[in-house]
């Protein structure tokens, strides 16, 4: 069994050394990363301090080391560090994003990616961790549990990941599983599922199909101006209304594709 921080060495492998975050919004409900060749995105948690100690100072410091708070245990600093890896990884030139499948639909926001794969889930267990609004009324008649930290009807709560998560046949993941330290277990408890790792947040790391990851549902940012602006703003879904949208990669069919962006680690020498 590899160790729970091995995704947390791969996803900071692959940001550059000498790259340096141009820019750092703590949003209400998003957090991004600029960097030189890319903009990241993390989910901001839900209640942030009046006292964060760093405010002010993270534009300028290297890319990497703002990466690196993503093995950090503060929420607020993970979250940097997740839009800081993803700054460096979801780039231009990253082939699993340029190639992803654009989701069309009629489903607003993160409901598109359940409506994407709606007809593959008939007859399925399926496994959602967190709660996403309207959700139920979208995959009605379906077979659906929702785990959530907080549950509300109908939800169970995240303990149970334990006793279902090794019996379904799907598995909706989110990203923001990698900032708060939950992604390696519930990953290695979904083994035998089709799982998909899904949000703004995500990475296009190909990858993640080494920890049973079978799909990405990420998003390209289609016009970067105004997500700063939206962002900055308090916006939330309204993220989808223009300045991002999402796409899908089936992991098992990359075999042309790279398994991972260059590592930037220095290599070791041989003995």
């Amino acid at each position: 069994m590899s160790t729970p921080w091995a995704v947390y060495d791969l996803l900071a492998d692959q940001v550059p050394p000498r790259a340096v975050a141009e820019a750092v919004q703590l949003g209400l409900i998003w957090t991004l990363c600029r960097g030189p060749d890319g903009t990241g995105l993390a989910m901001t948690p839900p209640a942030s301090p009046r006292t964060l100690s760093w405010a002010g100072t993270l534009s300028g410091r290297p890319l990497a080391e703002l990466a690196g708070w993503l093995r950090r245990f503060d929420p607020h600093e993970a979250v940097i560090g997740l839009a800081a890896v993803n700054a460096a990884i979801n780039t231009s030139a990253n082939h699993v994003l340029a190639g992803a499948t654009p989701v069309r639909g009629a489903a607003p926001g993160n409901l598109a990616v359940f409506d994407h794969f709606r007809p593959q889930l008939c007859g399925r267990r399926v496994v959602v961790i967190g709660r996403y609004p309207g959700l139920d009324a979208l995959l009605e008649g379906l077979d659906v549990t929702v785990l959530e930290r907080q549950p509300g009807p109908g939800d169970l709560p995240d303990p149970a990941c334990e006793f279902l998560l090794p019996e379904a046949d799907w598995v909706f993941l989110t990203a923001s599983s990698l900032a708060n330290k939950t992604f390696p277990r519930l990953a290695e408890l979904s083994r035998q599922a089709t799982t998909v790792l899904m949000g703004p947040g995500t990475p296009w790391l190909p990858a993640f199909a080494a920890f049973g990851i079978d799909y990405l549902a990420g998003v390209a940012i289609d016009d970067a101006a105004q997500l700063r602006r939206t962002l900055a703003e308090g916006g939330g879904t309204r993220l989808f209304d223009g300045p991002v949208a999402y796409r899908v990669a089936d992991l098992h069919r990359l075999r042309g594709v790279p398994a991972a962006p260059q590592s930037h680690a220095p290599s070791l020498p041989s003995v």
